[in-house]
């Protein structure tokens, strides 16, 4: 006879610990659970939010009130930018092309009658941007529809733009000046070589070439004011006359009150906004209530709506026209825009900065796109490294050999290494306010021996050869390695000068006339052979689509080639973009999280000459084509 065992019982300790255990499992399953489910739902309800815009009424005002710095591509992904708008934060940034892309759908839009400028918000961006957005708006006008600006407060750059308005009104207690253009930099010899003791070994060809002399200098030196006075005068006589024109006053008579500024001030009693009327700068003064008072008078009013006015956004209304846009994938042929923005260094790099790699890859990869059947590069770089500048060139020779023509497009700066990467282009199109040339090359290479005493540290050791080690920065610089270093720099300025004279059918002592390192307008480039028309990026795109042999506007597609989203990025962009996800993130820590985490940091012109010193794959010193410039 057999019996069945009983199990063995557990002792009351183990038996708690036990319970304890399952009693946790049981729980994280629950969390988890719930945040798997949690999230679903609100994916669900995002997806199923539709879209947030409102509808857009007959009758409406497109209020364009840009927040942040002018720039030709968003140096943020769009996750970031998502995040960003779903917690009600400015992006810090606005496309030129979306301004120019929602003033030029408004012309014809009958649900638009008029435009409202608010342009205190918008930073940055050059005159060439500034001017070509100025003509948007005078188109926009000339479609029979009204615009109207409004500031409590311009600086000229701004202003430049609100001229055209038909209106243009002032707080106030708000003021606007036009003071002139003016470039002034900082100096650090003294600094580095008198109280560090660094030694900065400057190599460069051309009289012209100052970006560098800040490092090796106490003040400017005659060429570079020379120079600079040169096209920054160009500038400004264009300036006054674009505005003299757009508000129908003797430009003479404008500049003479910004000449005598002091005086009529004065005269006002110190009023700037009284001032800018007396200089019939602006047609009056409002409050923003008065100016909003007058909108809906001549419009629909809107009680729901910010100003009480029948309106929409910028934002919005490029919405509705994308959504519009989105309904069919379009079978026409394609014009490809590639934009070349910011310094170019070598490898990938993020919109906002040009890399050598990274921008080769989207001109291949419009290349490579059957459906791509010409090319604009959209230029807007003081250059950088000669290395990256000539493998981008080397994709522009790829396409036109592969029978797609490319036409570049200069916007505010294409100097330097940003003309290197334009120069073999089948056409180039710059503003006469582009600031382009400096063809010329530099290398810097800091030695710190004497600073390295100042602590009581030196360098001292042995090699097989006069030039074994004679690189390192703790070493004083010999005159042979400046000499090495001097020949490499001249090789450098050889190649940029024989590419440019080959390119632009010139012979090398007619580039070597016009190059050394000075910097000129897109007008005066024009004069000497630099560039070969005036025009914006709607030129640009009209010629190169007519060298391809695509027909009329209507025929053919425009389109941007950029690096794309990630699918999560996509995933999380919709989400975020959705009326569930906004509020989620709004108040939800991880947003802010997220966009602190994510957000690109931004080098300045140390940083990048502090990362352009290094030699590289057993080159002495790294030549730049690079320009200060910008002002």
């Amino acid at each position: 006879m057999s019996s069945t065992p009983y199990p063995p019982q557990r002792n009351p300790i183990a038996r708690f610990f036990k319970g304890l255990w399952d009693a946790m499992n049981f729980t994280r399953r629950l969390i988890f659970n719930f945040l798997f489910f949690g999230l679903l739902l609100i994916l669900l309800v995002a997806l199923g939010s539709g879209d947030r815009a409102a509808p857009l009424l007959e009758r409406s005002t497109l209020v364009i009130a840009p927040k942040g710095t002018l720039v030709e591509q968003f140096s943020a992904d769009p996750l970031t930018r998502a995040l960003s708008e779903s917690m009600g934060q400015d992006t810090g940034e606005v496309q030129l092309r979306d301004l120019l892309r929602a003033l030029e759908e408004a012309q014809d839009d009958a649900r638009i009658e008029r435009v409202v400028l608010r342009l205190d918000g918008m930073a940055g961006g050059g005159m060439a941007s500034r001017r070509e957005l100025a003509r948007a708006v005078a188109k926009f006008r000339e479609s029979g529809k009204p615009v109207y600006a409004f500031a409590e407060g311009m600086e000229q750059g701004q202003y430049l733009v609100a001229a055209e308005a038909d209106e243009v009104y002032l707080d106030p207690m708000g003021g606007m000046l036009i003071e002139g253009l003016g470039r002034y930099r900082t100096y650090y010899r003294e600094l580095l070589q008198d109280k560090l003791g660094v030694d900065v070994h400057l190599f460069k060809v051309g009289e012209y070439k100052s970006a560098a002399e800040p490092y090796v200098l106490d003040s400017a030196s005659p060429e570079a004011k020379e120079a600079d006075l040169f096209w920054m005068g160009d500038l400004w006589r264009r300036y006054l006359a674009d505005v003299a024109r757009a508000r129908d006053i003797d430009a003479a008579a404008l500049s003479q009150g910004i000449e005598t500024m002091d005086e009529g001030i004065t005269a006002a009693n110190g009023d700037l906004a009284a001032f800018a009327v007396a200089q019939k700068l602006v047609d009056g003064l409002k409050t923003r209530e008065q100016f909003d008072d007058m909108l809906v008078e001549g419009g629909v009013a809107d009680e729901d709506a910010p100003g009480g006015y029948r309106q929409v956004g910028l934002d919005a209304y490029l919405a509705h026209v994308d959504k519009a846009a989105l309904k069919a994938v379009d079978p026409r042929p394609q014009v490809a825009i590639v934009v070349a923005e910011g310094q170019i260094t070598g490898g990938e790099q993020p919109p906002g900065t040009v890399g050598g790699e990274s921008t080769s890859a989207l001109l291949r990869q419009a290349r490579d796109d059957e459906d791509v059947k010409a090319v604009v590069l959209r230029v807007d770089s003081p250059g950088g490294e000669v290395f990256a500048s000539e493998q981008i060139r080397r994709e522009v020779v790829a396409l036109k050999d592969a029978g797609k023509p490319v036409v570049v497009s200069m916007g505010d700066l294409a100097a330097s290494g940003g003309y290197w990467i334009s120069m073999n282009a089948d056409r180039i199109f710059a503003d006469e306010s582009t600031i382009t040339g400096s063809i010329g090359i530099f290398g810097m290479i800091p030695t710190i021996p004497r600073a390295l005493e100042k602590i009581g540290v030196r360098s001292d050791g042995v090699g097989t050869t006069p030039f074994a080690g004679a690189f390192d920065i703790t070493r004083p610089l010999s005159e042979d390695v400046g000499q090495v270093i001097q020949s490499v720099i001249e090789k450098g300025y050889r190649d940029f000068t024989g590419r440019v004279a080959a390119a632009r059918g010139k012979s090398v002592e007619q580039v070597d006339q016009v190059a050394r390192g000075r910097v000129w307008s897109g007008a005066q480039a024009r004069e000497r052979g630099l560039v070969d028309a005036f025009g914006g990026l709607d030129t640009a795109i009209a010629d190169v689509a007519e060298r391809a042999g695509l027909g009329d506007e209507d025929a053919y597609g425009v389109r941007y080639v950029e690096k794309s989203a990630t699918p999560f990025e996509r995933f999380f962009t919709g989400l975020a973009e959705g009326r569930a996800g906004t509020a989620m993130l709004r108040h939800s820590g991880l947003g802010e999280a997220m966009l602190a985490r994510s957000m690109p940091r931004v080098a300045d012109d140390l940083r990048f000459l502090e990362q352009s010193v290094p030699s590289v794959r057993g080159i002495p010193v790294k030549s730049l084509a690079y320009c200060f410039c910008e002002f």
